[in-house]
């Protein structure tokens, strides 16, 4: 594929720029204890990616997930923020779009408020966040921001980003290993976050390059 002038650059949010495994990991045998209901909170971290109503259904009766959903968001804040980290070079990859004059975007599943959350206790600084997008649905928000490039780490983000008809950029920093996203169908498949940057820069020098002809 030859690149082309980019000026926006979406980022997944879990296991992509931020390690939210164990606050998650804690909302979840916290709902447990509080619901008396048997949830492996060790398997539910272990396949973050897919929208909370998803992995909610392992554990609880169909018509009970949009009781669960609001009572998990209601935990969220107390139990989730707090542990959660930032993935290496993550700060550094939206600096980098910013920096060489992009706008850097998040679209995650999770939602917006509780994304907010994380972005504003890490000192993460995207232009703008949209949540409550999974897989092929954050192709909307990527096509309405004119997104050419979208960074995940789940073969759910290789198929937004190709849906989106952009540049599918993967980490495999999350559940999914490096030749499982190639299989997906992943242009690019960097160890992690601190390989964006020079990525990144070569990226735009191969598109200046093209552009002059």
């Amino acid at each position: 594929m030859v690149p082309h002038p980019v000026t926006v650059v979406g980022f997944d949010l879990d296991m992509t720029l931020i390690d939210s495994r164990p606050g998650i990991h804690a909302c979840y045998r916290r709902l447990a204890e509080d619901t008396r209901t048997p949830i492996d909170a060790d398997a539910a971290v272990s396949r973050l990616g897919p929208p909370l109503e998803w992995e909610l259904s392992h554990w609880f009766p169909e018509d009970r997930v949009p009781e669960m959903v609001a009572r998990y968001r209601e935990l969220y804040p107390t139990y989730a923020i707090t542990p959660t980290t930032a993935l290496p070079g993550a700060a550094d990859a939206i600096r980098a779009v910013q920096e060489s004059g992009g706008r850097a975007i998040v679209v995650t599943a999770k939602n917006r408020p509780q994304a907010a959350l994380h972005l504003t206790h890490l000192g993460l600084e995207p232009d703008e966040l949209v949540g409550g997008l999974w897989a092929e649905a954050k192709a909307r928000a990527l096509r309405a921001h004119g997104a050419s490039v979208y960074v995940g780490d789940h073969t759910g983000d290789v198929r937004g980003a190709h849906t989106a008809g952009a540049l599918s950029v993967a980490v495999p920093t999350g559940s999914i290993g490096a030749q499982e996203l190639r299989e997906a169908g992943a242009d690019v498949v960097l160890t992690d976050l601190t390989e964006f940057r020079p990525w990144w820069k070569a990226y735009l020098s191969t598109a200046a390059t093209a552009e002059r002809g």
